[in-house]
């Protein structure tokens, strides 16, 4: 039940920015406040991911969910929560840049879920996607940040809670589809 919980506040974590327009012109600050405060508390509840990191991230996402709700409850300043999506995109760009430095990627540990024999010319490959990624992170953490400080709650609204999604649906798109090509490639080597 916890872990179903938890699952279910990761989903509604998704709808974050859309959430937080409807919240802020529709219902009002209180009622939003208390929704994201219980959102993010269930994230912090026990789950399960393929990797300790993915864990690790969504509790700490979780934490600086929660201090943000607090900073605009404290202040009554809805501001703060503008900041969430550029949070996620920094600690996402955090943990795939972090992974650089490891033995193995992120995108490598990933990888080897499903296919543990995995040729050197694959983790040659998921280091380079993981440097995408990282690219990726960056590019949406500066426009996340052009949002917020451009002041526009509906632009903000659209780029963060479509436009980013999209984005990364593409990406994600175009990486299977260039990972196709590149298997069948380790097949004729």
């Amino acid at each position: 039940m916890m872990r179903l919980l938890s699952l279910l506040a990761g989903g509604l974590l998704l709808a974050y920015p859309l959430a937080v327009y409807w919240g802020l012109t529709r219902w009002g600050g209180s009622a939003l406040l208390v929704l994201l405060l219980v959102t993010f508390a269930l994230r912090l509840l026990p789950g399960a991911a393929p990797v300790r990191e993915w864990l690790l991230l969504g509790r700490l996402l979780a934490c600086i969910g929660l201090l943000l709700t607090a900073l605009s409850a404290l202040f009554s300043a809805q501001h703060w929560l503008l900041y969430y999506p550029l949070a996620v995109s920094l600690a996402l760009l955090g943990l795939f840049g972090w992974s650089l430095g490891q033995p193995m990627s992120l995108v490598e540990r990933l990888a080897r879920l499903t296919d543990p024999e995995l040729p050197p010319a694959g983790v040659r490959y998921t280091r380079t996607v993981t440097r995408v990624w990282c690219g990726f992170f960056l590019v949406n953490g500066a426009l996340a940040a052009a949002t917020i400080w451009h002041g526009d709650l509906a632009l903000w609204s659209l780029y963060n809670g479509l436009i980013s999604y999209l984005l990364m649906g593409v990406l994600m798109g175009g990486e299977y589809l260039v990972r196709l090509r590149v298997k069948r490639s380790f097949i004729h080597e």
